[in-house]
């Protein structure tokens, strides 16, 4: 049974595909069952370039419980990353009172 359980974002970056780079324009994440992992239902994630030909594509199919400890990892290394530009951009130093004479 299908589940029609998909999510479409814009993505910008890039994926490989062979010895080659292509320009990402979308992301999907699907729960529905396995085309290529031998397993039963999985998420799906896809990330293409709808401008070029369908082969300018990188797929993923994991477990249900592999993408909820990828979605764990994500969300701390956004985390991370936020403080980390918040720190370099200035906007996580604390305030302090200058005097002058």
């Amino acid at each position: 049974m299908c589940t029609s359980i998909i999510e479409i974002a814009p993505a910008e970056g890039m994926a490989k595909r062979g010895d080659e780079w292509f320009a990402l324009s979308q992301a999907v994440v699907a729960y529905d069952h396995a085309r290529h992992a031998p397993l039963g239902d999985v998420i799906t994630l896809d990330f293409f370039n709808s401008a070029l030909d369908p082969g300018a594509r990188a797929g993923v199919e994991l477990t249900l419980e592999s993408a909820k400890e990828l979605r764990a990892a994500l969300d701390r290394a956004i985390a991370a990353a936020e403080f980390e530009e918040a720190e370099v951009r200035g906007k996580g130093a604390p305030l302090r009172l200058v005097r002058t004479a």
